[in-house]
């Protein structure tokens, strides 16, 4: 049972928050969801012991209502940020293993809005850095250090090409290099399991964009090859506080 008393939104109140989801409980109002949703989450990714107090609710609406999906799912790709709320976070470990659940079937009907709930998926499972980054890869650029010579190195992989380079802001991209996507078989881990599900659902574009991304990449200035996943996840991931 929720303590609501304890669990303020962004305007500090209290009793807000509860008579709105008691409220979507009986009937599916959309003023009362662009309320709840601005109650619990705010710009600049800010959450609230609310917002996490409400998951259990939000999730069993989701099944439902794509309303409920969607604020869930803003809510859990905020879990990494500095809102002091872990222990709540915590205490919601069953009700973000049924949204699992619920995102993955979602994903299998290849909805509109796959890739959003993609993304979702990714951040109730923990994998908050790749949830706040991952693009769908038409006009996507990833920028890192060469972790041999510490260069700037600009990766794209789009429509525009799948390349290594340096960034010049009167040039350009110059002296680019192929990156060499993973085989099936390199892949694992977390990009395993991403290659996989897009694949299962029929996302050819997708799954191509995260085998290049979990490939390797050289670097213009020295030559050396790295894994561009590793390199910048390391330099970019999240720290949950």
């Amino acid at each position: 049972m929720v303590n609501w008393t304890q669990m303020h939104d962004c305007y500090e109140d209290v009793d807000r928050v509860p008579a709105l989801l008691e409220r979507l409980e009986r009937e599916d109002n959309p003023e009362a969801w662009e309320e709840l949703g601005y109650r619990l989450v705010l710009e600049h990714d800010l959450v609230f012991p609310a917002s996490f107090a409400a998951l259990p609710s939000l999730v069993r609406l989701a099944s439902g209502s794509a309303r409920a999906r969607g604020l869930a799912g803003e809510i859990l790709r905020r879990a990494a940020g500095h809102h002091g709320c872990d222990h709540l976070l915590a205490d919601c470990t069953h009700a973000i293993t049924e949204f699992r659940k619920l995102l993955d079937q979602h994903l299998q009907s290849r909805p509109e809005d796959y890739l959003a709930a993609f993304l979702d998926l990714l951040a109730a499972e923990g994998e908050y850095h790749w949830s706040a980054v991952l693009g769908d890869f038409t006009d996507d650029f990833y920028h890192l250090a060469c972790p041999h010579c510490a260069v700037d190195v600009t990766i794209a992989i789009g429509d525009h090409g799948r390349y290594s380079a340096i960034r010049d802001w009167n040039l350009g991209d110059v002296d680019r290099r192929n990156l060499r996507p993973a085989t099936s078989d390199e892949l694992s881990g977390s990009g395993r399991w991403m290659h996989e599900t897009a694949l299962r659902d029929g996302l050819k574009a997708l799954a191509d964009g995260i085998a290049h991304l979990f490939g390797k990449a050289e670097c213009p200035h020295c030559a050396s090859v790295f894994n561009i996943a590793d390199e910048y996840a390391s330099a970019n991931r999240p720290v949950l506080r």
